[in-house]
């Protein structure tokens, strides 16, 4: 079974490599995007609505970000007939990265972001900047999909998987 699997992982390499286009980075980061932002809204409002200081909200919106992200990766791979530990590997190799360089960015903008982090939800301020900090994110680890995609890791991993 390892050695199947280290098989399929060596031709995948290669055929990730050829396949490594911004077209499909664009997508993995989409994807990204989509986990991540479920997740960090949900930990924005959550820590706004019950009026818990920067740091307790930050750290709820990046756990579920990554939760998110994670699970979104996670509920396609165990459709694809993945055992769930082979499952979480695969998601935990997938979106590691792009979900750290999403949330660093997105949440170094909000914080960076005069008046954000004290928005309320009613606040034009709190979902502009939330969207803003989200768009940056994705432009900037669009790339970091495609490198990794061409080096076979990323969602190249996931990849597999949806053939």
């Amino acid at each position: 079974m390892q050695h199947e699997a280290h098989a399929a992982h060596a031709h995948h390499h290669h055929e990730a490599a050829a396949g490594s286009s911004w077209a499909t980075a664009v997508q993995a980061t989409l994807h990204c995007l989509t986990g991540c932002a479920i997740g960090e809204v949900l930990g924005m409002v959550v820590g706004t609505a019950f009026g818990w200081g920067n740091t307790p909200t930050l750290v709820l919106a990046i756990v579920l970000a990554f939760f998110f992200g994670y699970a979104l990766t996670l509920r396609g791979v165990l459709r694809a007939g993945v055992g769930l530990r082979a499952g979480v590997r695969v998601a935990l190799a997938a979106d590691t990265l792009s979900i750290a360089v999403m949330e660093l960015v997105d949440n170094g903008v909000i914080v960076l972001w005069p008046g954000a982090m004290d928005a309320g939800l009613g606040d034009a301020l709190f979902w502009g900047a939330l969207v803003i900090s989200l768009a940056i994110a994705f432009v900037l680890t669009t790339p970091v999909n495609k490198w990794m995609i061409g080096r076979g890791k990323g969602h190249a991993v996931v990849h597999q998987y949806h053939h």
